[in-house]
């Protein structure tokens, strides 16, 4: 009986609520990752660039050994280096080597939201590490969700001869459906675009909009193993429809592989796969968030995932551990089971 109060009496303990952590307030935050950040100079325009930087020491040149992986982190839309820093542990427990570019922050302004300054920054950073660490050519990773994933599908059509593999989640790939979209839903980021690029889309922005937009150049990355992932309720609980990432995906996709206009108005509009789209799923030991919908081609994925504006970050890290530069996707499963990591909802 003794033991068994005992029992009850932990359980009832362990059951207790938690009083949640404090959250550090955004300028908490930024002080905090000044302090890890170094500075890069652009190579377009010579200005100083924060960026988030971590290696093993293993990895330094000095130090003999095999040279490692780097993995690129691209932030959100609104948001800057500042939301590096949390990578660093996963980059510690990989033995990777880990950058975290600025790229002029929050895309609010020209020389941010895929200005060639932002695309020169991404490459900037990674030729820092190059030079300070022994990194492996064919394990140059990248990832990022929301305006990391627009800016991560930039990425892969800009310098497609660099990436062993891309993941992208959530992304935006049309600026001016997206603007459209977000008048329509009456948040801030229409009026972000517009800082962006010079004005509401009409004939005089018109070439600023395609520029930034990736769905004009992804047929450039057809060579890079490419993951797009998409959560069914985004647009609805969050902010970038899943039509983006669908859209993306039939730019690499063999004609018979591509999803039909109707199969993306449906998914858009009632937040549910198609009845005849719904036996492409998978069950992926690697993911949280039930998979609804895949479907590759080439070099190509996307995923459609019981879930909105968020991203699962290890599930995204263990695909891209497979990508070697050179050889084609490899989309095969994790072996192991127990190995997903918990889904975020990405930074606005």
């Amino acid at each position: 009986m003794r033991l068994l109060a005992l029992l009850l009496t932990t359980v009832a303990f362990a059951a207790e609520p938690k009083a949640p952590a404090k959250r550090p307030s955004a300028a908490e935050t930024k002080a905090a990752a000044m302090k890890l950040a170094i500075d890069i100079p652009s190579s377009k325009d010579g200005t100083l660039q924060k960026v988030i930087y971590w290696r093993p020491a293993s990895a330094a040149h000095d130090v003999a050994g095999p040279s490692v992986p780097l993995v690129v982190f691209l932030h959100s839309w609104s948001g800057g280096f500042e939301q590096g820093p949390p990578w660093i542990a996963q980059a510690k427990k990989l033995g990777w080597v880990l950058v975290a570019p600025d790229f002029r922050g929050p895309n609010s302004r020209p020389e941010a939201c895929a200005s060639d300054l932002a695309s020169q920054d991404i490459l900037d950073a990674v030729a820092y590490a190059r030079r300070d660490a022994r990194i492996d050519p064919t394990r140059i990773y990248l990832i990022g969700g929301s305006g990391g994933g627009h800016m991560s599908l930039v990425m892969a059509a800009r310098a497609p001869d660099l990436w062993a593999g891309v993941s992208a989640w959530v992304p935006i790939s049309d600026l001016a459906a997206w603007h459209a979209e977000s008048s329509a839903r009456k948040n801030n980021y229409a009026k972000m675009i517009e800082q962006s690029c010079g004005g509401a889309p009409g004939p005089m922005t018109e070439a600023e909009y395609r520029h930034r937009s990736p769905l004009f150049h992804l047929a450039a990355a057809k060579g890079v193993p490419l993951d797009i992932n998409t959560g069914i309720h985004d647009g609805h609980t969050g902010s970038v429809p899943v039509s983006h990432s669908l859209r993306a995906f039939n730019v690499l996709a063999a004609p018979d592989k591509q999803v039909s206009a109707e199969e993306i108005d449906f998914m858009v509009r009632e937040q549910k796969i198609p009845a005849k789209l719904s036996a492409e799923t998978q069950n992926d030991p690697e993911r949280e968030k039930i998979t609804l919908f895949r479907r590759s081609s080439g070099n190509v994925r996307v995923t459609v995932f019981e879930g909105g504006h968020e991203s699962e970050s290890s599930a995204g890290v263990l695909w891209l551990s497979r990508q070697r530069k050179g050889h084609a996707a490899d989309f095969s499963l994790g072996q192991k089971a127990g190995q997903a990591g918990a889904a975020a909802e990405v930074s606005k």
